[in-house]
């Protein structure tokens, strides 16, 4: 499972076996975990054991890496253009 960013408690990620799907990230703290949709813009999927506000926060850590999120991608999973 490629680690794209580490930002800090957070760890963020997709699985090698996803690269089937959309464009995403796993976002996990503790034992919290979340997925996000990063195309056309983030939106999320699934959450497990974030607040509110922490998703908030989330949210905007991936639209500030937006692009090296979608570049890691890219990269494993090759270009979705």
């Amino acid at each position: 499972m490629p680690t794209a960013l580490q930002i800090g408690p957070y760890r963020i990620y997709f699985y090698s076996y996803d690269c089937g799907e959309p464009r995403h990230m796993h976002v996990d703290r503790e034992n919290r975990s979340a997925k996000f949709w990063i195309d056309p813009d983030v939106t999320l999927v699934h959450n497990h054991g974030y607040r509110r506000k922490e998703v908030r926060d989330i949210e905007r850590i991936l639209h500030e890496n937006l692009e090296v999120l979608r570049n890691e991608w890219d990269a494993f999973c090759g270009s979705r253009a």
